[in-house]
């Protein structure tokens, strides 16, 4: 357990990556860093019924060997993951009873991590889906020489832009961009000893802010990428960042240096959902089967406080001292207190000492969020349970002993249906998702809240069109209400079969009767999914009784809620958003129905960019799972949601 949160400690997964399919005939070899094929040599070779690893490489059945890790399918296979897996489960042996949909995880023998997916099995040929984390193609020449297209936390990933960028002193950051080093192969510098050196892999970097220069210390440099400390020693201010690689220095890029700015590491170095804590004692990483106690001292992992001018920025240190930069941390949204905030011994990596407050609202996913001066943090969450064993979110339906039932399987298939009323406009639909997906594997990287606090997220604000990818044939559904039935209607996929997504023409204004009623979903079955039946219920339709006052938002005061009508043991999701050129920021907040109000706190509302944005209030008012064959797992629900355009000041 201490070999996986090390490898937590230093999240790789930002690098681009090398992805491709490719098919192999019978006595053919793939070589994984480059993606070229071969009569002989290469990482694997295919004899036509095994892939045995060649030369110094090594393999593991992800299926089988990964159901420690909480990965599920080959989306949910990450670099973090295979490197713990590999010192345990690391083999030469050839990889043996293949079937599509296997995942096979191998240690290349240029010494990166790769995944490949078994798409194919055709005679004695293998179609195989792979990506090699960290490795591209090369770049062609080019006189430009190095460039910097921007600067994030090495935890949180916030963008720039947004209310709350900013890189402090002492933080562990990464700079992407193009020409960087001589390398594609990222190999993590050691801090003990000698410590992480000022130059790798041909590259250096330099940090001018109000006429003082600085040289960070780097973990790695590969051609895309590089991982450095920032000197304590840098002033705060904004300045400029350069990076000399082979004595061409790239243009100035802008760096906003901040007091302090904490990022959280996250388990799948994503910078949301479950966050990297651990027990202080035992130093075990808690999990969905393995939940923090209220009142439980836990020690949180990231990297942001601020100068640390008592320990070094390049060299592991044995004796951490702390940083006293003024923090507030929040879980459940309620303020914990700190016993321990400052240095971890690595060079950049900070770690927080906290106590959960004994009257938390426990679940699977409490958030955690933290106040460092004016910043707030990018949003985890921790599972929380009185018993510390497994968690659960009764008010949801849900326990973590569904995260370990599911984990290590290898195409994950869920099922939603939905009636909701949005504005006084009635919907129905449903939406059947296979993990191989490529809307599943977007989805895969939100994250929610247990009930009573509040969770953040932000990305590129770009307009993408992603085709309708194939899903699986559920048949035909109808859904049965107090004003009769009405037939939901398949989405083709962009191949023209089923997208595994259905929905209805607009519903008559009386099918959501306002008195409350019952709705049942029939499915006939189809090609992958069997028949199944699931009803949800209601009493009354919730009302937002302050929407009027709350077009306005001043983001440093926190904006109440109210809300009657909300069905009992039944919960409310407020979520709302706004954006900036280049970023959008969002937040939902999750609270028990029968509350009747709640109020965003100022600090996640300050975490939105000021200007245009959505503001909405949703009764979750009914939840129940259903069954059918060919799903791990459904769920029905009923809904009503209201939203308005706010302004954010």
């Amino acid at each position: 357990m201490a070999l996986t949160v090390l490898s937590l400690l230093f999240p790789i997964t930002a690098f681009a990556d090398l992805n491709g399919t490719v098919t192999l005939p019978a006595n053919t070899s793939i070589k994984l860093d480059t993606g070229a094929t071969a009569s002989s040599g290469g990482d694997l070779l295919w004899n036509g019924s095994t892939l045995a690893p060649q030369g110094t490489a090594k393999a593991l059945n992800a299926s089988v060997d990964l159901s420690f890790s909480g990965a599920s399918g080959f989306s949910g296979v990450n670099q973090q993951i295979l490197q713990v897996a590999f010192s345990i489960f690391g083999s030469s042996a050839p990889v043996s009873s293949l079937a599509v949909n296997t995942v096979v995880g191998v240690l290349t023998n240029g010494g990166n991590d790769a995944k490949l997916l078994v798409t194919a099995l055709s005679g004695t040929s293998i179609t195989l889906q792979y990506t090699t984390f960290g490795v591209t193609a090369p770049p062609p020449p080019t006189p430009t020489g190095p460039a910097i297209t921007q600067l994030q936390n090495n935890y949180s990933y916030i963008l720039p832009g947004l209310p709350n960028y900013g890189i402090a002193p002492g933080t562990l950051f990464i700079i992407q961009g193009a020409n960087l080093a001589s390398t594609t192969n990222a190999v993590v510098q050691n801090s003990a000893g000698s410590g992480i050196p000022l130059s790798l892999n041909g590259a250096s970097v330099a940090v001018t802010v109000n006429g003082v220069t600085t040289h960070p210390g780097m973990y790695y440099a590969i051609s895309t990428q590089i991982a450095a400390v920032l000197p304590s020693s840098t002033p705060i201010g904004t300045g400029t960042i350069t990076v000399t690689f082979n004595g061409t220095t790239s243009p100035a890029a802008p760096i906003t240096v901040v007091q302090s700015a904490l990022g959280f590491d996250s388990y799948l170095g994503t910078g949301i959902g479950l966050g990297v804590a651990t027990d202080p004692t035992t130093g075990s990483l808690f999990y969905y089967n393995q939940s923090a106690k209220p009142g439980q001292t836990i020690v949180l992992w990231g990297s942001g406080l601020g100068a640390n001018t008592a320990d070094s920025d390049t060299v592991l240190t044995t004796t951490p001292h702390a940083v006293n930069a003024p923090l507030t941390i929040y879980i459940g949204g309620i303020a914990a207190q700190i016993l321990y905030q400052g240095g971890s011994g690595y060079p950049g990596v900070n770690q927080i000492n906290v106590a959960i407050p004994a009257n938390v609202s426990t679940g699977c996913a409490v958030s955690v969020a933290a106040v460092s001066g004016t910043i707030t943090s990018n949003t985890v969450t921790i599972p929380i349970d009185p018993s510390g064993g497994v968690c659960k979110d009764a008010i949801f339906g849900t326990s973590g002993a569904e995260f370990v039932t599911f984990t290590g399987k290898t195409n994950l298939t869920s099922g939603s249906l939905i009636i909701n009323q949005a504005n006084g406009s009635n919907f129905a639909g449903a939406v059947f998702l296979s993990a191989q997906n490529s809307i599943a594997s977007l989805l895969s990287a939100s994250a929610g809240s247990s009930v009573g606090g509040c969770v953040l997220n932000s990305a590129l604000n770009v307009s993408t069109t992603i085709p309708t990818p194939a899903g699986p044939d559920a048949g035909n559904i109808t859904i049965t209400g107090p004003d009769g039935s009405a037939p939901l209607q398949v989405v083709p996929s962009a191949s023209g079969g089923s997208s595994g997504i259905y929905n209805t023409p607009a519903l008559t204004q009386a099918f959501i009767p306002p008195t409350g009623g019952s709705f049942t979903f029939q499915g006939s079955g189809g090609k992958d999914v069997g028949p199944f039946t699931a009803s949800v219920s209601y009493t009354s339709l919730m009302n937002w009784t302050n929407m009027s006052a709350s077009g306005t938002v001043t983001r440093s005061l926190g904006l109440p809620i109210a809300w009657t009508g909300a069905s009992a043991n039944s919960f409310v999701s407020i979520t709302g958003s706004s954006t900036t050129p280049t970023a959008v920021a969002s937040f939902t907040c999750s609270v028990p129905a029968g509350a009747d109000q709640f109020t965003i706190p100022s600090y996640i509302l300050q975490a939105l960019p000021p200007g245009k944005g959505s503001l909405s209030v949703i009764n979750v008012a009914s939840i129940t799972g259903f069954s059918a064959t060919g799903i791990d797992g459904g769920v029905a629900d009923f809904s009503v949601s209201l939203s308005i355009t706010s302004t954010y000041n």
